[in-house]
């Protein structure tokens, strides 16, 4: 005989343990990240001359154009070099592949824009007309970059027109390479405080030429160059970027050139 159990009825036999639930699903992954959004215009200028100007322009160049940017570069005015091929915007196709460029103005002796053109006996770059020219690439490409002569205030014409008015007309932000050794925080200084006097946006400071091997002034400006932008840097290129090979420089470009400008710098 069967005793009865106490407690209440347990039902039908619910079977074998189904296990523990299955894990929710994961959501999609996220497309890649998108190329950061430059302005359509940007100027590059400098605290002074041979600092690395050209190397910067051809990076930024390089890399949008690697995220599928269609770019242009301008060069207003070219000093230094005879007519012919030669000249900066020679290195920014070699280095970056983009192949619309336009020089505006060259003259042969290597002095300022507007010193050169008098020693030449031509007349000097129109910057009302530059402007007017830069402004119409904007339907074509989407950065159009402008690499200055020399350092901010260079004089283009004998009115004292400079790279800065020409980017207040432009109204586009201005990215300031510097030299990395004694002396640059002063010159980085008075160019980030001249484009702030002009209520001109700086886009960065970025080091044109990194050395391999840095001496004290150089490692103590990497420290000191950021305090003085107010800002980490944007970059700093190796020296010796301009003759490396399309692809190593596409490489050095991101490495060298931080996340505003298409890089993975971090200063």
């Amino acid at each position: 005989m069967t005793l009865p159990t106490s407690g209440p009825d347990p039902g039908p036999d619910p079977g074998p343990d189904p296990g523990p639930a299955p894990a929710p699903a994961l959501p999609p992954a996220l497309p890649p990240a998108l190329p950061p959004a430059l302005p359509p215009v940007l100027v590059v200028s400098g605290t002074g001359t041979e600092v690395g100007k050209t190397v910067v322009t051809a990076a930024v160049a390089a890399l949008a154009a690697s995220g599928g940017r269609r770019v242009a570069v301008v060069k207003p005015a070219q000093t230094g070099e005879p007519p012919g091929p030669t000249g900066d915007l020679e290195v920014v196709r070699r280095l970056s592949g983009v192949s619309q460029t336009h020089e505006l103005a060259r003259f042969p002796d290597p002095l300022s824009p507007e010193a050169a053109a008098r020693a030449a006996g031509m007349p000097p770059l129109n910057l009302a007309a530059a402007s007017v020219f830069i402004k119409q690439l904007g339907a074509d490409a989407d950065l159009v970059l402008v690499e200055g002569a020399g350092g901010l205030l260079v004089r283009y014409d004998p009115a004292g027109g400079t790279i800065a008015d020409l980017a207040a007309m432009l109204d586009a932000p201005v990215l300031v390479v510097t030299a990395p050794g004694l002396g640059t925080l002063n010159h980085t200084a008075l160019t980030l405080e001249a484009l702030s006097t002009r209520r001109l946006a700086a886009a960065g400071v970025v080091i044109g030429a990194w050395p391999a091997n840095p001496g004290l002034a150089e490692r103590a400006n990497l420290t000191d160059l950021p305090v003085i932008a107010g800002q980490p840097l944007a970059g700093a290129l190796p020296t010796g970027a301009a003759q490396l090979g399309r692809a190593d420089f596409l490489a050095a470009a991101r490495a060298g050139l931080g996340p505003a400008l298409g890089g993975t710098f971090r200063g």
